[in-house]
């Protein structure tokens, strides 16, 4: 029986040697590179969508690559090459470019889809290993990839291939992504769910804001902070003078003081004085993580030294931000 350890370490080195290959041939002058180049400017340029198209493993790849391609802002969606020719072809229209993977290039269910493509002046780029086949004929752009053995050596399931192919999917994405100046703040709007489309949101988001915000000025008795501090709810209160925030009063503070006195004393006598703050702007991760390394429960939002919100730890964790 073979050692199963030693076939995954040489599954993973035959895929990483196909993988250093695909590297290799993005350097300048190399077929790919020009290739790849082109193809992110032809598909930048078009004013449809990226329909992705593969059968098989490789039509597994193309569903990713598609899904890839749609969240980081360029419109796409996969279309089944065997579906296609009992109707999907009406899904592939004017101003849209085909991408088309089979590292055979050979796939009979594609040809539809190629004739398709070439009758309709549709622009198509091909995804294969075969640079001279079928399919590599009929595309506007080839992208070819190494042709490197299959991690399972003589069964020849596609292993590698698909691997090459994922990555090649992924860097014409992100190639897209910087080209078309996508943003974090782009990215956030296409994932609203989930802990990733949490941990993307802003502070403005989920701050209180308006009249939840405790605020007293400069000057006044603790007593009346305190009044404020415990209507608001939230654990501290700011103190301002003018616009600015200058300080912040929280339930330790009062109880650091609390032999002093406390209804003779003013707020600029037991207050933090240059509080921690963050912008609307800060992640919501951002701000977890500074309230998690200073120890604190909330923090203030500013705009220049005005304060705009406040923002609790309990506020972003309710919202799932970890």
């Amino acid at each position: 029986m073979t050692d199963p350890l030693a076939a995954a370490a040489e599954t993973v080195a035959t895929e990483a040697r196909g993988l250093a290959a695909l590297a290799e041939g993005f350097a300048p002058g190399a077929p790919m590179a020009e290739a790849f180049g082109r193809a992110v400017e032809l598909v930048r340029a078009a004013p449809g969508r990226v329909i992705v198209t593969g059968m098989g493993k490789s039509g597994h790849v193309a569903r990713k690559v598609a899904a890839t391609l749609a969240s980081t802002g360029t419109p796409a969606l996969f279309v089944h090459p065997a579906e296609a020719s009992h109707g999907d072809l009406g899904m592939i229209g004017a101003g849209d470019v085909v991408l088309a993977l089979s590292n055979s290039g050979e796939t009979p269910e594609l040809r539809d889809v190629l004739a398709y493509a070439v009758r309709f002046g549709i622009p198509l780029v091909a995804l294969t290993a075969r640079p001279r086949s079928t399919l590599a004929r009929a595309a506007t752009i080839t992208l070819p990839l190494p042709d490197a053995p299959e991690a399972c050596g003589e069964v020849r399931a596609p292993t590698t291939s698909t691997t090459l192919a994922m990555v090649a999917g992924d860097a014409l994405a992100v190639a897209l992504l910087r080209a078309r100046g996508f943003t974090g703040d782009d990215f956030r709007a296409l994932h609203p769910g989930g802990k990733l489309g949490a941990s993307l949101r802003r502070v403005a988001d989920m701050m209180h804001a308006g009249r939840e915000l405790p605020l007293v000025p400069l000057g006044t008795p603790v007593p009346d902070a305190v009044a404020v501090l415990t209507a608001a709810g939230l654990g501290c209160v700011g103190v301002t003078e003018g616009d600015a925030l200058v300080g912040l009063v929280t339930d330790g503070d009062l109880r650091r003081h609390a032999n002093e006195g406390l209804r003779g004393l003013r707020v600029d006598e037991v207050m933090t004085r240059g509080p921690k703050t963050v912008t609307p702007r800060t992640l919501a991760a951002e701000a977890l993580g500074l309230l998690s390394r200073t120890k604190i429960t909330a923090l203030f939002v500013v705009e220049g030294e005005r304060p705009v919100g406040l923002i609790h730890v309990h506020d972003v964790l309710a919202e799932g931000v970890l």
